[in-house]
């Protein structure tokens, strides 16, 4: 591909995106790789610079120059993983808050492309299924990079595909725990709104776009917590749908951010009241609490997830307990 190619899109072609037929015609790329090639320029239609969304509508002449961008793939990282359950097919892992799943399309062998899961599990186990790509190996399920808890690993193609159709089938149960600011008003609830991606901030998911995909999540108060800092809910908290973002952006919408998560809505650090005293909130000089509490990721743990082993047929059934961190801030919370 150092020499530029040319090629003229057939009238059957019509209708499709720009990405999909290039990567259909240049079988050597990946989608991904297609998409950065076209970011950057080096594919033009009609000598001019497109967007990789761009319907074709047949007879434009494409053309593709230079290099392409080097190979997009994940590299093996000896990376200690705290492995809950391992077979011939699976591997359910407990992920670290800070940890990204992930690097995302673009990642070359540099700082981006190091200490992910993706990293940690090629070392582990070397074989991953490749349903995912070359950046996901593995990969069936995500969890947000500070968000903590159990994830699914496919170790094969196989596997992958029968995970993925109980995924979609709604047939794994993922129960999440999450503090939130405020009381919800009820002790149990369901929130039913779209998600789409946020136009302005391209970070964040939001519920009032146009076109979102559909979204369910039901929660459950485990605890209400009335501390120095204010009021908290501990929930307890199951979706249908697993959208980005989904259980941060349908708590924000409903009112109660998940603490720590700065990108909808929560501070940063919570204040004690003897430190608002400008603000004319009462205070007790013997409170022993420190005038700021800073957690320093979001509290949301992946608690417990239930499938079936994709060969088998068995019921699986696993746990995680709060990592030391949130159960000490939650202590702190506590008064205790």
């Amino acid at each position: 591909m150092r020499e530029p190619i040319t090629m003229t899109v057939s009238a059957d072609a019509a209708g499709q995106r720009l990405d999909q037929f290039l990567a259909a015609q240049l079988p050597d790329l990946s989608r991904a790789r297609v998409q950065q090639l076209l970011r950057e320029g080096e594919a033009l239609v009609n000598g001019s610079p497109a967007k990789p969304s761009l319907k074709l509508r047949g007879g434009e002449q494409i053309t593709v120059t230079g290099s392409p961008p080097p190979p997009l793939r994940a590299i093996a990282e000896d990376i200690p993983l705290d492995i809950i359950y391992e077979d011939a097919d699976i591997a359910v892992i407990n992920k670290p808050a800070g940890m990204m799943v992930h690097a995302g399309a673009g990642a070359t062998d540099d700082k981006r492309n190091r200490g992910t899961l993706v990293n940690a599990l090629l070392h582990r186990f070397n074989k991953l299924s490749q349903v995912g790509g070359e950046l996901r190996p593995g990969i069936v399920h995500r969890l947000d990079k500070e968000t903590s808890g159990l994830i699914l690993v496919a170790k094969n193609d196989v596997a992958h595909r029968k995970l993925a159709q109980q995924f979609s089938r709604r047939e794994i149960s993922k129960r999440y725990i999450a503090l939130v600011h405020g009381w919800p008003a009820k002790d149990r609830g369901t929130i039913n709104l779209p998600i789409s991606r946020d136009q302005v901030r391209r970070t964040r998911m939001t519920t009032r776009g146009s076109g979102g995909r559909s979204a369910i999540t039901h929660f459950t108060v485990r605890e209400r917590i009335d501390s120095p800092y204010g009021k908290f809910a501990l929930l307890d908290v199951r979706i249908e749908t697993g959208r980005t973002h989904q259980i941060r952006v349908h708590m924000a919408a409903a009112g109660h951010p998940i603490v720590g998560d700065t990108l909808y809505g929560a501070p940063g650090e919570l204040e004690r009241s003897s430190a608002r005293r400008k603000s004319g909130l009462a205070v007790n000089p013997s409170e022993p609490s420190p005038a700021v509490a800073r957690l320093g990721r979001n509290f949301l743990h992946a608690a417990a997830l239930e499938l079936t082993q994709p060969r088998t047929g068995d019921p699986l059934a696993f746990e995680s307990p709060l990592p030391d961190q949130l159960e000490d801030f939650l202590e702190k919370l506590r008064g205790r």
